[in-house]
């Protein structure tokens, strides 16, 4: 089983570093799509505490496009987070799925409408919430929709009793 964090052009270099953070524990690979809001360089990454990041299966894409034409949504497990959204992401049978994308868009404007409206109503997913309030952290998206991912797939691969205190 293989879970992709696509992020589109991700404008924090924190949040960023805790969904590293999250594929790196959880064997995620983490796709980057460019423009980023941040430099990805040794200083830059250690300012942000990107710390896992040599710890990490990660690709970068010139643009969405790029992305886009190299994992054809039509082809793939793709499903794009938002709070748009038509599914709660916990209605999704991940659970037969080998490899799944999900895509997040940059913390200011989420996913262009463009794509929203041509996947709106078969794969965009949303986390439930107040209707009064906007949305939830990226980092905390990610965190919450991959461990969703995981427990359907009964946490393949993953170690589910601690190592540590035995």
């Amino acid at each position: 089983m293989k879970i992709n964090i696509v992020m589109v052009e991700p404008e924090i270099p924190q949040n960023t570093g805790n969904i590293a953070r999250t594929c790196a524990i959880t064997g995620a690979k983490l796709h980057l799509v460019h423009p980023l809001g941040f430099k990805i360089d040794e200083k830059s990454l250690k300012r942000a505490g990107l710390d896992y990041w040599d710890k990490l299966d990660i690709e970068e894409h010139r643009s969405l496009e790029d992305f886009l034409n190299k994992y054809n949504p039509e082809e793939n497990n793709m499903f794009f987070a938002t709070t748009k959204g038509k599914t709660a992401y916990t209605d999704v049978d991940y659970s037969k799925m080998e490899e799944i994308f999900v895509l997040y868009g940059k913390e200011t404007k989420g996913l262009p409408e463009w794509l929203l409206e041509k996947y709106l109503n078969k794969k965009t997913i949303r986390i439930p919430m107040l209707p009064t309030l906007r949305s939830l952290n990226l980092s905390n998206s990610v965190a919450i929709i991959t461990y969703e991912i995981l427990r359907q797939k009964n946490f393949e691969n993953l170690e589910e009793t601690s190592k540590y205190f035995d």
